[in-house]
């Protein structure tokens, strides 16, 4: 995606060839790493002197000068057509997500089919789910601003994890035993709804039962 990998084995590549002279005629390879590393710091801070600061200029005056230095980036021959698209949208990714370093907070979903022009930026939560449950259909695929129920427990009813064993002395307990069983995931359910979440989100499962 334009990252810079051939620019780094082809540079690599040209230090390889100016240092072998160098070598053949005895030098460590140890000056070596050490002149390239100076002559690295130097390329930093003649980088640092030309930056150009952004503190104080406006938000659209911010938002041009970082998407020309975004677009810096966005030339392989991949989306290298589209890089003032993929400029802007990467701008206003890393402006609302804040002055703060958290930039594992920016995800990028992959969808099969369209062009690169049906990318689109959420400025929220997106998740990558097919609904597959009857009726899915008609149930809403957009929330704003709605209460969101985080859980770490399972919603669905499956068999023990550990070997369980219950012993019945008259068969008809056993009704009571699976009777029990759905009272449990149905309380669950119930509270779930009470708390007037409108998504739900759980570490663990959530089986058919919970989503239909």
């Amino acid at each position: 995606v334009g990252d810079g990998t051939t620019t780094v084995v082809l540079l690599a590549g040209e230090f390889l060839k100016e240092a072998k002279p160098f070598v053949e005629d005895g030098v460590h390879p140890q000056n070596l790493i050490r002149s390239y590393r100076t002559a690295c710091n130097l390329a930093i801070e003649k980088i640092k002197e030309l930056a150009v600061s952004i503190e104080g200029k406006s938000l659209e005056e911010k938002k041009s000068l970082l998407a020309k230095c975004a677009a810096t980036t966005l030339s392989s021959k991949l989306i290298g057509g589209e890089k003032e698209f993929f400029a802007s949208m990467v701008v206003d990714a890393v402006i609302a997500i804040g002055s703060e370093d958290r930039l594992n907070m920016i995800g990028i979903k992959k969808v099969p089919g369209g062009n690169m022009r049906d990318s689109f930026l959420v400025n929220g939560v997106a998740f990558k789910k097919t609904f597959s449950y009857a009726g899915f259909e008609q149930q809403p695929k957009k929330f704003m601003n709605p209460r969101i129920l985080l859980l770490n427990i399972e919603l669905e009813l499956k068999s023990e994890k550990e070997n369980a064993e219950i012993r019945l002395s008259d068969p008809s307990q056993y009704q009571s035993i699976v009777d029990a069983e759905w009272n449990i995931i149905y309380d669950k359910l119930d509270k779930c709804v009470k708390s007037g979440a409108k998504v739900v989100l759980s570490r663990l499962a959530i089986g058919d039962l919970a989503t239909q």
